[in-house]
């Protein structure tokens, strides 16, 4: 793998490459036929692409380090419907199944622990995209930074660096988060969110409604509880969060993703960091006390660890003040370099903060105080950069204004798309924009949404390319053309992944056809992605129907889990069985704490002897006892323990019993993740009364 050259080698490899031949389609002789500007996830797929099409490529990366936010601490792959990962997106993940196998073994706890490759350490990331690299001789210029780009006739002719380098391609590819070389080129984008009658979208603009990752218990912005004299706490601003439905241009919060561990062998004790100023967490304090001991939540961290391979983590954001430094990453997408490290700085110095705030001061409860300081950031992680990721989420830059914007309709599945370049399949996703006092003087959070989708979705190939008039060489397949929700559910890296592979296949064949990326024959480009493994549209397995409406399971009563009401941190998935229930169903994330419930109330229409079943899309990761308790008229039955474990394809109904049920009866069924031995997983439940 190349490190940066020096300036004169720069210049004498460009102009060694002008020399390799002449290309058609008007494009000066001999230049690169490909210049991938950014190294993470979707750099690396497009620039392998392209040299296994046998095209001439070179990556630009403005950091350090390849892989982006894979590589970043973003170990904990967020997926949706792994059927539809494909291509050398599925390649990366097969290669950190290979990774753990080979270097622990067959039954090593490793292997168990990488979750189907969708689980990694952040070094291993970074160095299956070296490799991947490597392994086609692609030349990478690192810190290398983008200061213009020349523009003639509609076309990149070549693009300035900040050191003076010059490179002339005959397609670029712009695959930073941040759309830095789609903006240099003149091309339309947007930032911040849409509101809602632009697209007649349901989930955009400003969501004052939204209760997740929210201050549930009322709770004083002031820094003297409800003295409005005494100033407002830290981080929260006086100005009204706007109107339900209206669109700005503020984005989503960014935190860095955290690899830790509690191996005393590898861990590094967090750190003050300089002007460490404690009372940026006396709101965060002032919430943890006023969840009381008699609270469920009271020993949850204000952050979510997922198990990662030897005993890390991926550590990220959860509940109402916690990684995610909200408000302030407005200026992040159009600043500078010089400008975004010191954004940088400020969000690690945040975090920094953070962890070393619930880890030693005495405002923190005791019992969490503890279990903080019981863990530390990973000393062989990030070993250049203080162990801390060198990647901040970017969860949202500008996004480009294509022929097609990617909505919210799209997403649920209300249009599709009829030139698919890859599928989105997770929920639609967006993190909190703004912390504000309400006019009670309380704190609220706005502009968190959960929304999941009934199924995987297309994704059109002119969402990731410019409008012919703007720009004929050039895709843009990270900074993709959709509305502020929309690229809520499409971010995820292994999609980013995906739309660079196609994105370095139409590129290619724009060359060889000597035409516009824009007149790339769509019929032949799909070809090309199905010969090489891409996925373009979804359908269940033979034999298994999905996303029953709760209404359709006659006889009994049914209930998906959007009825039920959570506590603790879930997530959504979209991969199911036959039979599942509704649009999907959540799964705990293997906590095994205790602290992750459901509970469903179901109407009793006539009285009669059920029989009482949970649904639970089957897995082999998946608990064998999941406690189930059923309450009849505030009288609580013993509790049941259930396995949800099988083979993807069994029957996902597991019976907890039969009960006498008195019309209009209120019943309570809950399932719980206390003392599990696996994942679980709560889709609904179904209550059959028995035949006379």
């Amino acid at each position: 793998m190349l490190s940066k050259p020096s300036l004169a080698v720069r210049l004498v490899l460009v102009l060694a490459l002008a020399l390799l031949g002449a290309g058609a389609w008007a494009a000066p002789a001999g230049d690169l036929d490909l210049c991938v500007y950014g190294g993470n996830s979707a750099g690396v797929a497009a620039a392998v692409q392209m040299a296994r099409m046998g095209g001439s490529v070179l990556v630009l990366e403005p950091g350090r380090h390849l892989g982006g936010l894979t590589a970043g601490g973003l170990g904990a792959t967020d997926i949706g419907n792994s059927a539809v990962i494909g291509g050398i997106s599925r390649e990366f993940y097969d290669a950190v199944i290979e990774h753990y196998r080979s270097t622990y073994g067959e039954d090593s706890p490793q292997l168990e622990a990488c979750f189907g490759g969708f689980r990694f350490e952040p070094h291993v990331a970074e160095a299956i995209y070296e490799a991947m690299l490597a392994k086609e001789g692609i030349p990478v210029w690192r810190e290398a930074r983008l200061a213009s780009a020349r523009v003639r006739d509609g076309r990149i002719v070549e693009i300035v660096l900040e050191d003076g380098s010059r490179v002339r391609a005959r397609v670029f590819i712009d695959a930073t988060y941040e759309g830095d070389l789609m903006a240099a080129a003149g091309v339309s984008f947007t930032v911040g969110r849409e509101p809602i009658h632009q697209y007649g979208e349901q989930y955009n603009g400003i969501q004052t409604g939204q209760s997740t990752h929210q201050f549930t218990i009322p709770t004083s912005a002031y820094r003297y509880r409800d003295v409005p004299e005494s100033g407002l706490l830290w981080g929260i601003s006086s100005e009204g969060p706007g109107e339900l439905g209206e669109g700005d241009n503020k984005l989503q919060a960014y935190n860095l993703r955290m690899c830790l561990t509690s191996d005393p062998d590898n861990l590094v004790p967090y750190e003050a960091p300089p002007g460490y100023d404690r009372s940026r967490y006396l709101l965060l304090a002032r919430w943890l006390h006023l969840r009381g001991p008699e609270r469920e939540e009271w020993r949850q961290m204000p952050y979510h660890s997922i198990p990662m391979p030897n005993g890390k983590t991926d550590t990220n954001n959860n509940g109402p003040f916690s990684t995610d430094f909200i408000g302030s990453n407005y200026e992040w997408p159009e600043a500078s370099y010089a400008e975004r490290q010191a954004i940088y700085e400020r969000h690690l110095h945040y975090q920094q903060g953070l962890m070393y705030f619930l880890a030693n001061d005495p405002a923190v409860p005791l019992a969490l105080r503890r279990e903080a300081a019981r863990w530390g950031l990973a000393a062989d992680e990030f070993t250049d950069n203080g162990h801390w990721s060198h990647q901040i989420y970017v969860r949202e830059g500008r996004r480009m204004i294509a022929d097609y914007v990617m909505t919210d309709h799209d997403c649920l599945g209300t249009v599709a798309v009829d030139d698919p370049v890859g599928m989105g399949a997770y929920n639609m996703d967006s993190h909190n924009v703004q912390r504000y006092v309400d006019d009670r003087g309380l704190v609220k959070n706005e502009g968190d949404v959960q929304v999941r989708l009934p199924g995987p979705y297309p994704i059109s190939y002119r969402s990731i390319r410019p409008k012919e008039s703007e720009c004929t060489n050039l895709l843009v397949p990270v900074a993709v053309s959709a509305s502020h929700i929309a690229y809520g559910s499409i971010r995820m890296e292994p999609v980013f992944m995906i739309l660079g592979q196609s994105a370095a296949t139409a590129a290619y064949m724009a060359i060889e056809g000597g035409v516009p990326v824009q007149r790339v024959d769509y019929d032949a480009l799909r070809a090309r992605l199905d010969a090489d493994g891409q996925v373009l549209s979804y359908t269940p397995p033979a034999g298994q129907v999905r996303w029953i409406d709760p209404s359709e399971f006659i006889p009994g009563v049914a209930m998906d889990d959007t009825g039920g009401v959570t506590k603790g941190s879930w997530s959504v998935s979209a991969s199911a069985n036959w039979r599942a229930i509704g649009s999907g169903y959540l799964h705990d994330n293997d906590a095994r704490n205790g602290k992750c419930s459901i509970t469903y109330s179901p109407d009793i229409p006539f009285a009669g002897r059920y029989e009482i079943f949970i649904s639970a899309p089957r897995h082999t990761n998946r608990a064998t006892n999941v406690p189930v308790t059923v309450t009849v008229d505030g009288v609580e039955q013993p509790t049941v323990r259930v396995s949800q474990r099988g083979e993807v394809d069994a029957d996902p109904f597991v019976s907890v019993g039969v009960f006498d049920l008195p019309e209009g009866s209120r019943v309570v069924i809950t399932v719980g993740n206390e003392g599990t031995d696996g994942y679980v997983v709560a889709d609904g439940v179904y209550l059959v009364p028995e035949e006379e």
